[in-house]
């Protein structure tokens, strides 16, 4: 009987824990704070890879420009690449459909 006030006692303690930290991360989303680890790539840094990479350009040596590291730019074209295939892709057959060429 013991071990079930206990266990009941955390379960209750640990409801309240959930409680407060729901109630802390809507406070805090409420003042426009946004909770998570802060981003290492910034959206000008994200926007001059992508136009490297889809230009062609050596991509290690645009990294090196922007002073990356290598985890989150390699992080960052795991989630690009199938966008910039599929730019790079479609911006082949425009090309071919203004050069009045068929591309099948």
């Amino acid at each position: 009987m013991l071990m079930q006030m206990l266990g009941s006692f955390a379960e209750f303690e640990r409801e309240m824990i959930r409680e407060r930290t729901r109630a802390g991360l809507r406070e805090a989303r409420a003042k426009g704070r946004v909770p998570g680890r802060k981003p290492k790539i910034t959206t000008e840094q994200q926007k001059e890879i992508v136009d490297a990479v889809s230009s062609g350009r050596k991509t290690s040596a645009a990294f090196e420009t922007l002073h990356l590291a290598l985890a989150p730019s390699r992080r960052l074209m795991r989630i690009l690449s199938p966008i910039v295939v599929a730019q790079a892709l479609l911006m082949q057959v425009l090309d071919a459909e203004i050069a009045g060429r068929c591309v099948v």
